[in-house]
């Protein structure tokens, strides 16, 4: 066996071979994979092992499309089966919400290049004669979709690596995994260690147990999954071409042809946790004792759909583990907290995903980052606190029992909380606060009139419209009061903090004491991977706010750039919280909290000061990211309550009150400010999002190098600001919320990153990316998937000239 590898991957499954295959070719050859047992063993040898392409996300939708594309190309090139079986793929839509997600697919489809469309039930029947499609308002046709052989696809992949220098183990164990001084990998088998730059966690089922090795914790659950299959039918025996598959997932099943039979199978809602201590080292090709009556319901749904299928006996069942993340989605990426350790668990439509998971990992390894922005898979999109194993059951159950259900805009699921608040907490709530949910923290989305109010959820406007207006309206014409607690703050002291600080952001830090700037932070590819506000609070102390979701996302970025040694970097964001006060009224309001002076001259824009208000102790910043005259007042987590008492009682005679951020949305939109992980992404180059200024190439800093060589390219889209004609936003009661394709004159020219109503300014906005188009330029932006005319703006409708800001 080999005793040192550029990389090791740990476990033998789809996901697995797939990273090994990938790795071999982006030019790593010097690449090992460790099987504990036989290859498939645990989740793969018995999935249903279905594909499609489209999915919610624009970038996963790329990702599945690229797998389903390569299968073939992996039979051609190494001559082992995937069984491949593309028949093509039903959508049935039974309600209204449904048709729209499907709608909005198909556009989305129509975007990117991907064949889903609508076709009617005349050409559903044709397809698939066994169907009733009685109740179903809208059908999308896939004729990519299909199924094909988990045991031939993970074994292709395993070829393929091989024909390129990879070497596989099986009956190997990875029994530790040690880290080394200089950022390499000691990985302990029976049969001997291998030192390697990089251990990349693709374990599945045990990849709980095979992180723990490395001293660290993922939050992961497997559960039971079963699917059956039927004897032969007469009516599929009798047919010369393969069924498409039915994806119904209004019924909650799925459902295709296996032999001469049906597949079906369900995700229940009297779900079973399994191995919730750990994953049993002995377990490889087994199954769990049949239990169908508890998804008895389900097929009930799917015989009403498929008469035949009730009169068919069961030929075999499959009842066996599946692992999960809290929100169903890969845990995928680079633990923060280690050097070259990557993991990859948690993943369920894996034979959908594979070929893309196992790019993004190689890319990532072999050129230091992906190319798409992959932050919902990203492990670090949960921190430490996640690891909650009564918050990681409770998120692992509400998944799985709605695998099927739509994920609206802006809905917040309970299931699991609250687990992380903050003071006011209780406060907010009894004021009809409605929370959500960011970065494990609880944070008023919404005031509502009574207490214990919550959500509806669609696609349209729904029951927090009008709510979230009044707030809106309220900041801009009198005062507002947001909790931003939520942001991450981060304080750096020492000598070495100025230099530390422009090594590591591409704008150059505040020189005076009490000054500001806004900097981004550039990414591997030359992108923008955050954003941040600099204070220089004193000669040799700064304070750092950015985006709360990325805290351990910039982490990675930090630890990139050694730290002199005189010079101490710390997370604050649990020990401070903050508020911003803004609206034409925030300079009276808070006068009446201190005896320091907010006048313009005293008090600038973009300056800081350390002040008293209301007899706390807080960091005055002149900024707003609602775009309005305001501050941000910083404080200690244990005064937030108290400042938060007194802001709001010194408000109320002024008209002021609590502002969620839904409205904080609407309000930088109707700005144009951009967002992370919305409109600054490392996806995205700076000449494109306006931040090109704030880039000084007479300084040194994170790749520099890379962001260099994207600023001598024109800009492949620019990101813009649209006003959606009121007319189609009224037939349609619906906003962009984010994703809906954009087009001109017939073609694709590029999607919205934000979009909400500029209640201030009364209209239906959206930010986002074209191509091809200028100010003024008429388009057509896909809200509901149906075309709604827009015009790109020349600048934002509130305050364009930001006198407003500076006041």
């Amino acid at each position: 066996m080999k005793t040192h590898a550029q990389a090791v991957v740990i476990g033998g499954g789809v996901i697995g071979c797939s990273i090994l295959y990938h790795l071999t070719k982006l030019g790593w050859t010097d690449v090992v994979l460790l099987e504990r047992d036989e290859l498939t063993s645990g989740s793969t040898w018995h999935a249903a092992a279905n594909i499609h392409g489209l999915h919610d996300s624009a970038n996963i939708s790329r990702l599945q499309h690229y797998t389903m594309n390569l299968y073939k190309e992996l039979e051609a090139e190494t001559g082992q089966s995937c069984g491949v079986f593309q028949p093509g793929s039903l959508y049935l839509a039974q309600t209204e919400n449904r048709e729209h997600q499907l709608r909005l697919q198909a556009a989305k489809a129509r975007l990117y290049g991907m064949n889903f469309h609508e076709i009617t039930r005349d050409e559903a029947e044709r397809l698939h004669p066994l169907v009733n499609f009685d109740g179903i308002r809208c059908i999308m046709y896939e004729p990519d979709g299909g199924n094909v052989d988990p045991s031939g696809v993970t074994n292709a992949y395993a070829v393929g690596a091989r024909q390129r220098g990879a070497e596989i183990y099986r009956f190997t164990p990875v029994t530790g995994t040690v880290a080394q001084p200089d950022g390499s990998w000691i990985v302990e088998t029976p049969k001997g260690d291998i030192r390697t730059g990089w251990v990349i966690n693709a374990a599945g089922l045990w990849g709980r147990e095979v992180a723990r090795l490395a001293g660290i914790e993922v939050p992961l659950q497997p559960t039971e999954h079963q699917y059956f299959v039927t004897e032969t039918m007469p009516e599929i025996a009798a047919m010369d071409r393969r069924l498409p598959s039915v994806a119904d997932r209004d019924g909650e099943y799925y459902l295709r042809q296996e032999g001469k039979g049906l597949l079906i199978g369900a995700y229940e809602r009297d779900m079973r946790f399994w191995a919730e201590d750990g994953t049993p080292l002995d377990f490889a090709h087994d199954l769990f004792p049949d239990d169908l009556e508890r998804i008895m319901e389900n097929v009930m749904r799917a015989m009403d759909r498929v008469p035949a299928a009730a009169e068919a006996g069961v030929k075999r069942v499959i009842n066996g583990p599946m692992i999960w993340s809290p929100d169903s989605n890969v845990i995928l990426g680079p633990v923060p907290e280690l050097r070259n350790y990557f993991m990859c668990g948690g993943i369920i439509p894996g034979f959908s995903q594979s070929a893309g998971m196992g790019l993004m990992v190689a890319q990532w390894i072999v050129e230091g980052e992906m190319q798409y922005d992959m932050f919902p898979w990203d492990v670090a999109r949960f921190g430490l606190w996640a690891n909650d194993r009564e918050f990681v059951k409770a998120k692992v159950r509400d998944v799985y029992a709605h695998r099927f259900a739509i994920h609206y805009p802006n809905e917040e699921r309970a299931a699991g909380r609250p687990l992380r608040t903050r003071p006011a907490y209780q406060m907010q709530r009894e004021m009809g606060a409605v929370m959500g949910l960011n970065y494990g923290w609880e944070h008023p989305l919404w005031f509502a009139d009574t207490p214990d109010h919550f959500d509806t959820n669609g696609f349209t406007r729904q029951n927090w419209w009008e709510g979230v207006g009044r707030e809106a309206r309220m900041l801009r014409d009198h005062a507002g009061i947001i909790d931003i607690s939520n942001f991450a703050r981060y304080r750096v002291t020492g000598a070495g903090a100025e230099e530390w600080l422009n090594a590591v952001f591409a704008n150059r830090m505040p020189r005076a004491v009490g000054r500001s700037c806004l900097t981004p932070l550039i990414g591997k590819r030359g992108g923008i991977a955050g954003d941040a506000t600099v204070t220089r609070l004193a000669e040799d102390e700064f304070l750092v706010i950015s985006s709360g979701m990325a805290e351990r996302y910039h982490s990675r970025f930090f630890a990139e750039v050694p730290l002199p040694e005189d010079t101490v970097f710390e997370s604050v964001t649990e020990a401070m919280c903050g508020f911003n006060v803004a609206g034409p009224k925030s300079r009276t309001l808070l006068q009446r909290l201190t005896n320091a002076s907010l006048a313009t001259a005293d008090f600038p824009f973009m300056r800081s000061q350390r002040i008293t208000v209301a007899g706390i102790d807080v960091i005055a910043l002149r900024v707003s990211f609602t775009g309005d005259l305001g501050w941000e007042l910083h404080c200690d987590q244990k005064d937030q309550l108290a400042l938060y008492t007194a802001l709001l009682d010194a408000g109320r005679d002024l008209g002021a009150g609590p502002v969620g951020s839904r409205a904080l949305m609407s309000l930088r939109v109707e700005k144009g400010y951009g967002s992370w992980s919305r409109e600054y992404s490392p996806e995205y180059w700076p000449q494109e999002v306006g931040l090109e200024r704030l880039v000084k190439m007479d300084k040194e800093f994170l790749n520099k190098d890379a962001v260099a060589r994207v600023l001598e390219n024109t800009a492949r889209e620019m990101l813009v600001l649209m006003e959606i004609d009121a007319d189609a936003v009224a037939a349609s009661n619906a906003d962009a919320t984010g994703g809906e394709p954009i087009f001109k004159d017939g073609q694709g020219i590029g999607r919205v990153s934000s979009g909400t109503y500029g209640y201030s300014v009364g209209k239906s906005l959206a930010l986002g990316f074209v191509k091809n188009a200028a100010p003024g330029d008429r388009v057509e932006v896909m809200i509901l998937g149906r075309p709604h005319g827009a015009t790109i703006l020349h600048e934002p409708p509130f305050d364009p000239a930001g006198e407003k800001l500076r006041a």
